[in-house]
């Protein structure tokens, strides 16, 4: 089964619920204004044509009538805001489906325990206007809560979408500070690396070890202001840090690479497919007896990296983050994941495209 990796749960894309606080306020302020007319009449705060146009009006009917309109409000209201993560791994059809049908459900036994029960407590039978009236409060009531919710949803999805932006730009800083840090003069070592290209003229392999390291180096500075790259050009820059590790390894390492040519335009995080090489080279045996065979290829419009899981029995200087951060970099750059699965004795990590 493929596994997909998650951020902290305490990150900005994870799904956030309303706060109480806000849903209570909201079903209090509905309950209270659509009962007010009810408590100005009781109060004779009103004029008599208009108190005349309620029947019998007590205290119990009105706090009845508060308390039934304020728990059908909060109710709807956690509905259509809070209460949908339960479902939320559902199609859109599916969940729209079972919200409409939530709504009803709820109204209709709303409506029908409220003229239930107000007849106990108050003594008073519901006539057929009255009832006709309670069901057109009770259905108006749905309807505006349930725009309620959805402008409650969206300013939701507009606050962690300015805080998606905050940490994004926060990352920003933070990588230009590293990049501070750890900055070499690119004319220097371009310099550097042709001087020694003219010493080994003669030797044609370390030449185009020369010429490969350099054309890596250029890719990763050209790269680093980009966040997308084109398979294509990912492809070319695997193919020269590939040569460095088989100048190491020799016939002990290989990569089979299928891409077909559909695929090549598509774009994804700059040095994606070098980081999962660089990790099946790092963390598996490599002998002459258990050479490594790292597969590239595209299934189901995904670009599959793959090898066998052969763990080697020496120690690995590794910090372990290298997936976790091209995780985060899917999260944010093209807001997917990438998929992992070790079963079968196989390492295999999927990258969608964009």
């Amino acid at each position: 089964m493929y596994l997909t990796i998650n951020m902290n749960k305490n990150n900005i894309f994870e799904y956030k619920s309303a706060k109480q606080s806000m849903i209570l306020g909201v079903a209090l302020l509905i309950s209270f204004f659509i009962n007010l007319p009810r408590i100005l009449a009781l109060y004779e705060l009103v004029g008599k044509s208009w108190s005349n146009s309620f029947p019998e009006i007590t205290v119990k009917d009105i706090l009845l009538r508060l308390f039934f309109i304020f728990i059908y409000s909060w109710l709807l209201l956690q509905i259509n805001t809070n209460w949908r993560v339960l479902y939320s791994n559902l199609s859109i059809f599916t969940r729209s489906v079972m919200r409409i049908l939530a709504n009803i459900l709820l109204f209709i036994i709303a409506v029908h325990s409220f003229i239930f029960i107000d007849e106990i407590v108050t003594g008073q039978i519901i006539t057929d206007l009255a009832d006709t009236i309670i069901h057109m409060v009770y259905a108006v009531i749905m309807v505006i809560i349930i725009f309620i919710a959805r402008i409650i949803r969206l300013q939701m999805a507009h606050q962690v979408d300015l805080a998606e932006k905050e940490q994004l730009k926060q990352q920003s800083l933070k990588n230009e500070l590293e990049a501070l840090k750890n900055q070499i003069n690119p004319h220097f070592l371009f310099n550097s690396l042709n001087s020694l290209n003219s010493l080994i003229r003669d030797n044609k392999q370390a030449t185009t070890f020369v010429n490969k390291l350099s054309f890596m180096y250029r890719y990763i500075l050209q790269s680093g202001s980009e966040d997308l790259v084109t398979l294509s050009d990912e492809l070319k820059f695997l193919d020269s840090y590939i040569f460095l590790i088989k100048t190491r390894y020799r016939t002990r390492f290989e990569v089979s690479i299928d891409i077909e040519e559909q695929y090549l335009n598509k774009k994804l995080p700059s040095l994606a497919l070098q980081l999962l090489v660089e990790n099946a080279v790092k963390h598996s045996e490599i002998s002459e007896s258990n050479p490594l065979l790292v597969k590239v290829y595209v299934e189901d419009a995904l670009v599959v990296v793959e090898n066998p899981i052969k763990p080697r029995t020496t120690f690995v200087d590794s910090t372990g983050n290298g997936l976790a951060n091209l995780e985060k970099r899917y999260e944010i750059l093209m807001k997917k994941n990438i998929l992992i699965n070790d079963s079968n004795k196989v390492f295999k990590v999927k990258l969608p495209l964009k």
